[in-house]
Parts: structure tokens; C-alpha cells; sequence
């Protein structure tokens, strides 16, 4: 049994405390589920996928194309997947993690004549465990891709709260990524928020959720 409306609800209510114009949208992180689950989420309504890893993206979207589902890559991304990437064509990819990344993707979407929108990933815990860029750096990595890769189009920032008890911590880490992507021209999606923090990150200006195992308990 699946607790998509529970979770719709919770995110509700946090959206009305933080404001009443927000619009949320919410990415069901499907990594762990069988095309069953999938399925069943679809039936409740849900429409926004997202997986980790490309070759569970290439087979699930494969399995389910002929629902009208929109796939969204999460995941850290190896260089040699570039390809299958973009042949994939990916809604949105969150984890655009430095210059060098986001340059390969350039050179390989200009060559095939395509574009791919996609989100910068921001450290902003400051954890080795993490990839992204620092906060320091972010905002010139950003419009550095801007300027030199135009095939991939920048619309904002991702970034995953700090792996902490402490909600303060948690907190801080979202409200730097929400300071940065204040900052950004023309900057639309803030991706933060998973299945233990998402109603801290909307109370910080999320307006993407990536949640897994709130929707089904493992």
C-alpha cells in the first residue's frame, strides 16, 4: 500500500505555512520499487519519476513507456553514461555536479543537435560524502555553465539536507542553497527535500521534492 496522499497532504500543509502561491512539485524517487509500485503511484495520480542510477532510468522508462510518465535523473553521474543519457532525454537531470561534467554534456548535446534541461548540484552541507559544487563556488560555476554550455539549460539548483539529527543543521543547509539560488538570473527550480526532511525544505522555499521511501515503506 502506497501513502502518496498522506505524503501530498503533509507537503499541503507545509506549502500553505511557507505560502499560499507556492507550487510544489514532487519527484517519487522510484529507485527501490518494482514497475508494480510504479504503477500504482501512476494510478494515484503521480506522474514525476525519478532514478539514481542511468541503466534502472533506460530499463523502467523502457518498461513504462506507454504511460505518459516524466523521468527525472538524480543520481551522480559517471561521465560514460553521457550518452545513454542523452539518448534517454531525461526531463530533468539534478546532479550536474561540476564545470567539467556540464561541459562534457555540451560537447556531446551540440554534436547531436540536442538540448537537456538540468539543475546545478550544491553541496551546501559542506560533507565529503557529497558531490557538487561548494557554496562558494556555486554561483560562478552556474553562470559559467550558463554562458558556455547552451545546450544544457540551467534552470536552478539542487542540493540534499544535512545528514543530521540536528533540524538546525538540516535547516542551514537549505537555507544557504536557497540564499544562492535567490541570487541566479532567471533561476526556476530549487530541488531539496527528501522522504525524512521534505517539510523542512519547503518551509525553506523548495519547490521540488525528491521522495522515495515516505511513498512506500521498504
Amino acid at each position: 500500500m502506497n501513502h502518496l496522499q498522506e505524503v501530498i497532504a503533509k507537503i499541503e500543509k507545509a506549502r500553505i505555512a511557507y505560502s499560499r502561491h507556492q507550487v510544489i512539485k514532487l519527484v517519487a524517487v522510484s529507485k527501490y520499487w518494482d514497475i508494480s509500485q510504479i504503477i500504482e503511484l501512476y494510478e494515484g495520480g503521480q506522474r514525476a519519476f525519478g532514478e539514481n542510477k542511468v541503466q534502472d532510468l533506460k530499463a523502467k522508462s523502457l518498461e513504462l513507456e506507454s504511460y505518459p510518465l516524466e523521468w527525472h535523473l538524480i543520481g551522480t553521474i559517471q561521465e560514460n553514461k553521457i550518452n545513454t543519457i542523452i539518448s534517454l532525454s531525461p526531463a530533468l537531470i539534478h546532479s550536474i555536479d561540476s564545470l567539467k561534467l556540464a561541459h562534457s554534456f555540451q560537447q556531446r548535446l551540440e554534436r547531436e543537435g540536442k538540448t537537456q534541461r538540468a539543475l546545478l548540484q550544491i553541496n551546501s552541507s559542506r560533507e565529503e560524502s557529497k558531490s557538487g559544487v561548494s557554496i562558494e563556488e556555486a554561483k560562478e560555476v552556474y553562470l559559467s555553465i550558463q554562458e558556455s554550455c547552451p545546450n544544457l539549460m540551467l534552470e536552478g539548483v539542487m542540493s540534499i539536507g544535512a545528514h543530521s539529527e540536528d533540524k538546525s543543521k538540516i535547516i542551514k543547509s537549505f537555507e544557504v542553497t536557497k540564499e544562492i539560488f535567490d541570487s541566479l538570473p532567471n533561476a526556476k527550480t530549487l530541488s531539496m527535500g527528501m522522504s525524512g526532511d521534505y517539510e523542512l525544505a519547503i518551509s525553506c522555499g523548495a519547490n521540488l521534492l525528491r521522495i522515495g521511501s515516505a511513498l512506500f515503506e521498504r
